[in-house]
């Protein structure tokens, strides 16, 4: 959405564009305001004198209320946009003149500046709630100024500006009722911006050094500009220990994290296992059973014996004679009979083989 704005009123009391100045009329913001020229306000008719009540009710009609605001605007900042804020909405129909002094009355009154008039003359010029910029502004001012562009009121903070010999600059103005007070920003001013700079001094030092700048360029003297170039080596390494250390630590937590859910799957693997031993080798466990079961077996096959085979013929003995041992088959072919040691024992011989023959027969 394109950011719209109330038109511009160069010539801000011409009758025949009443509506240019009003608060309805809008356009496309595309251009800075203007600068002024020896007067913006070509209305022939006089300038009449308003009071503040006339101004919040929104009269005149036929032309918009001239209200003014000076200052140095050094170092630009949301400070100094919120005042003009205030001064632009401060009645109903405003067109808002902004005076900014020029280097040399600031520096004669005030002190060195940052910025050089022209950057301070573009910074205003593209602020939104400007109507129109004046440059090389006095530093007091004087009735034939406030005649000369046609001013209704003066804003600016209520602090009692002293400089130049005076307690306060604004005095007459105050005394003549054409004075309406804007409110500060608290936390930030052109001064805070300055003591920040110089109390970092040392590290822009280095940044604009890092960044190409020269030792003449910053006025840095040769043996700050090694210091400054030494800090700026050790902070380049103490980011890449840093950088290290963070990268060491997401390794690390990386590992502890790992290791947690091994130590947690081996602990789930080792209650499993556990339980299974149990339910194998436990007191009431499966092994138990099964050994039971075959001690039991073994048992009952010692106390009750197979039986013989019915087929089997059963064998008498004896009950006066117990059955001899079986003897040694004779080994006819090979064996050769001792000689008899008397002639009855080799009668006792012979007659044996006899009656061994005669069994073969």
């Amino acid at each position: 959405m394109v950011k719209q704005r109330r038109v511009r009123a160069h010539s801000c009391c011409a009758a025949v564009a009443p509506f240019c100045c009003r608060r309805g009329s809008l356009k496309t913001l595309t251009e800075p305001a203007i600068f002024a020229r020896e007067t913006s306000c070509d209305c022939r008719a006089p300038h009449e004198k308003l009071t503040i009540a006339q101004a919040r009710r929104g009269t005149p009609v036929d032309r918009p209320v001239r209200v003014y605001a000076d200052g140095i605007f050094d170092l630009f900042h949301s400070g100094h946009a919120r005042a003009l804020m205030q001064a632009k909405n401060l009645f109903p129909n405003t067109y808002l003149i902004v005076g900014v002094c020029s280097d040399e009355l600031t520096h004669k009154y005030k002190g060195f500046t940052v910025m050089t008039e022209q950057e301070r003359y573009e910074a205003l010029r593209h602020c939104r709630y400007v109507d129109e910029v004046l440059r090389d502004a006095p530093w007091t001012l004087t009735p034939e100024f406030l005649e000369k562009h046609k001013i209704d009121f003066v804003a600016h903070d209520d602090i009692p500006y002293s400089s130049a010999g005076s307690e306060d600059v604004y005095k007459h103005i105050k005394e003549a009722g054409m004075f309406v007070p804007t409110q500060r920003t608290e936390g930030i001013s052109t001064s805070d911006l300055i003591t920040r700079i110089v109390r970092d001094y040392d590290v822009y030092a280095r940044r604009n050094l890092q960044r190409g700048y020269t030792a003449k360029e910053l006025n840095v003297s040769y043996i700050n500009e090694k210091k400054y170039r030494l800090q700026n080596q050790v902070d380049r390494m103490k980011e890449k220990v840093r950088t290290v250390e963070e990268k060491s630590k997401h390794f690390v937590y990386r590992v502890e994290e790992k290791s947690h859910d091994l130590i947690q799957k081996w602990e789930e693997k080792s209650r499993e296992f556990i339980g299974n031993f149990l339910e194998l080798f436990g007191p009431d466990g499966t092994w138990k059973q099964v050994f039971q079961e075959r001690s039991g077996r073994m048992l009952s096959y010692a106390l009750s014996p197979r039986e013989s085979p019915c087929n089997s013929p059963p064998r008498e003995l004896s009950p006066l004679r117990s059955p001899s041992p079986p003897s040694p088959p004779a080994r006819w072919h090979n064996a050769r009979p001792s000689p008899p040691t008397s002639p009855k024992g080799a009668s006792a011989s012979m007659s044996s083989m006899s009656e061994g023959d005669e069994d073969e027969k």
